[in-house]
């Protein structure tokens, strides 16, 4: 009888061991991806605050993560006898424990090649990519487009911040007409049979009579994209882009971080004046696009993090500014270029 209770229980044990260990594997797996994704997303904002106040941005990636997890299982039986042969009572009792022992490595992300590519102005390529990918042309061009055909998108805000107002609204009315123009299917941005980048007219109606008007382009039905800063077109039948680098499109992004009074008046912080010498509000710039708070605590935080005894966060409830850093995020991993680092690597050997 005995015999029969130990070997019932020592099944009962191994069974709930068989168990655990693809539990442990599924529950840490999903908790290492979030606090991963957490973390390079609060360090892709750390750099856009750095970048408001002047400091010098740097970049980590998790190079490696690997957890051991040990499991230690112990079970007893008691019994009680009186003068037959027969237990009176039978007791069980049992111990099942583990303990997690991770190891993070982290790389960080330097030298000429890397800096390069985040200097390097970002590819009419990667604007088909990004636009056939299902992203707005509109928050495309307004990110990562300075000039357009001669139309400027605050060029001097793709650095530190600049003491003189930018040109940007001929910019925005463009960008938002090319965004009506997508979403009805008007237009295309396709390769032609020469490989060439091109814009394809699909309807040529009173909007794209438009387009041609604002960017003084011929009648053409396809129009093709060049990258070219500072060119001038003269031809009126390409689209000339002139776009920013990674770390412009970060500065550009940065001028929209709300900054505690206190270190504006302490000087740590530009300010930009019109010219009537008022301060210029930077939201006009990146307004239903970006935008980062600053506050003692708030509680709807979608990403945030501290920086000079300040909480800086996106508002959860702030979509524009959340589907930006998206795609801000997406533009890193394209300009950073590839790595046996990018991915992290997750390892988790049960012990038992």
């Amino acid at each position: 009888m005995i015999k029969r209770i130990i070997l019932i229980s020592s099944l009962f044990i191994l069974t709930g061991c068989a168990r655990i260990g693809p539990d442990l594997i599924q529950a840490s797996g999903n908790d290492y991806n979030i606090a991963i994704q957490r973390t390079i997303d609060e360090q892709l904002l750390l750099n856009l605050i750095r970048l408001k106040y002047h400091d010098t941005p740097f970049f980590l990636e998790v190079n490696s993560v690997s957890s051991q997890f040990k499991l230690n299982t112990e079970a007893s039986v008691s019994s009680t006898f009186k003068k037959q042969e027969t237990p009176e009572s039978v007791g069980l009792s049992g111990k099942l424990n583990f303990t997690e022992q991770p190891t993070v490595t982290y790389l960080p992300l330097h030298g000429n090649d890397f800096i390069q590519r985040l200097l390097k102005p970002i590819s009419v390529d990667t604007i088909l990519l990004l636009a056939n990918s299902g992203w707005s042309i509109e928050r495309i061009l307004r990110l990562i487009v300075d000039d357009i055909n001669g139309i400027s998108n605050a060029p001097n805000a793709g650095g530190p911040t600049p003491t003189v107002v930018p040109k940007f609204k001929e910019f925005q009315s463009i960008a938002k007409l090319f965004r009506e123009l997508q979403t009805e299917s008007d237009i295309n941005f396709v390769y032609d049979k020469n490989g060439k980048a091109t814009l394809v007219i699909n309807n040529d109606d009173n909007k794209v009579g438009l387009l041609r008007e604002k960017m003084k382009l011929d009648t053409k039905k396809n129009y093709e994209l060049k990258n070219g800063k500072g060119f001038i077109n003269k031809s009126n039948s390409s689209i000339i882009l002139s776009t920013r680098s990674f770390l412009g499109v970060m500065y550009y992004l940065s001028h929209s971080i709300d900054v505690p009074d206190k270190d504006k008046n302490s000087g740590k912080v530009t300010i930009t004046y019109d010219e009537l010498g008022d301060e210029f509000n930077w939201s006009e710039l990146t307004r239903d696009l970006f935008k980062i708070k600053s506050a003692p605590n708030n509680a709807n935080v979608a990403i945030s993090t501290n920086y000079r005894d300040t909480l800086f966060y996106i508002d959860d409830s702030d979509l524009n500014s959340k589907t930006t850093f998206s795609l801000l995020m997406q533009l890193f991993l394209l300009q950073s270029g590839k790595s046996e680092s990018i991915a992290p690597l997750l390892t988790l050997p049960i012990g038992q």
